[in-house]
């Protein structure tokens, strides 16, 4: 039988908790050294085409990961920015589903618009089954983050590989079935998804993230596949997930932006990051 348990190295006894909030002067003197007056400035933020679209029509524009790290977010602007936060990291393990939480402290405004993220992880050393009972546990266990406090989506991110394709379709159908049916459902995707396979069409999510960064050998290729075309998924043209350690790629339209930070998120690498969007072409 399947089964949930705590990860072992961590304690039971450790909680999720809230930092105040950064000092405003901090923020202000931050800005003016970026150069920055009025932030996020760029016209990109405000194209046609980033209202949303379904259930996500109310997600900012961009969207910032906080993975799991110390996350001070206390600056960003809660009418541009959103932000997906790591709530909890899921093992496929044998018969088993271990869960580890959220250990690290995350601060936003109160307004902010929170997307929580579940990461998905195989153990290699015990393959999971992969059974109808490990599916349910696993199901539920993603379910459950969509209750805490203040979130108003729910994203799934597992790179899974061609024999867990079957399963990972089942866990986001059942998923969509449990989740209340305003609650957006987005999903990770790797770019060779969006491009060179259509496993993605028909899934029960609002949207799927091609992850243009971290593309090992197929970065040129697909560089020079999005230099001349768009995703082909469907589900895969509404947003796009950059790191900031990284140039993007070339891009059609407009969409929603995920931005991943390699470190803990500071003022002036976002301003960055928006400076450098702001030159992409307005329209394709």
């Amino acid at each position: 039988m399947s089964a949930i348990r705590p990860c072992h190295t961590l304690s039971p006894n450790t909680k999720q908790r809230r930092l105040g909030p950064w000092p405003r002067l901090m923020v202000v003197v931050a800005l003016a050294l970026a150069g920055l007056s009025q932030w996020p400035s760029s016209a990109w933020l405000t194209r046609p085409g980033l209202e949303g679209h379904g259930r996500l029509a109310a997600f900012p524009p961009v969207v910032l990961w906080a993975w799991e790290r110390p996350e001070l977010l206390d600056f960003v602007d809660p009418q541009a920015v959103g932000v997906a936060f790591l709530a909890r990291t899921l093992y496929l393990s044998g018969s088993e589903v271990i869960v580890r939480p959220r250990l690290q402290p995350l601060s936003v405004p109160p307004e902010t618009k929170l997307m929580a993220v579940v990461r998905l992880e195989v153990d290699r050393r015990r393959l999971p089954e992969l059974s109808r009972q490990q599916l349910a546990t696993a199901t539920q266990a993603v379910a459950d983050v969509s209750s805490l406090h203040g979130v108003q989506a729910l994203q799934v991110d597992f790179d899974a590989s061609l024999s867990q394709r079957a399963f990972y379709r089942a866990v986001l159908q059942q998923l969509r079935r449990q989740l209340p049916a305003s609650m957006p459902l987005s999903m990770t995707a790797l770019a060779s998804w969006c491009i060179y396979d259509d496993w993605l069409t028909g899934l029960p999510v609002d949207e799927a993230v091609p992850m243009v960064f971290r593309m090992g050998v197929d970065q040129p290729r697909i560089r020079r596949y999005l230099a001349h075309g768009d995703f082909r998924v469907a589900a895969c043209r509404h947003s796009l997930g950059l790191s900031t350690d990284e140039p993007p790629p070339p891009v059609r339209a407009a969409r929603r932006l995920y931005l991943f930070h390699p470190h803990a998120w500071r003022p002036e690498a976002m301003a960055s990051m928006f400076e450098e969007v702001g030159r992409w072409p307005a329209s394709p």
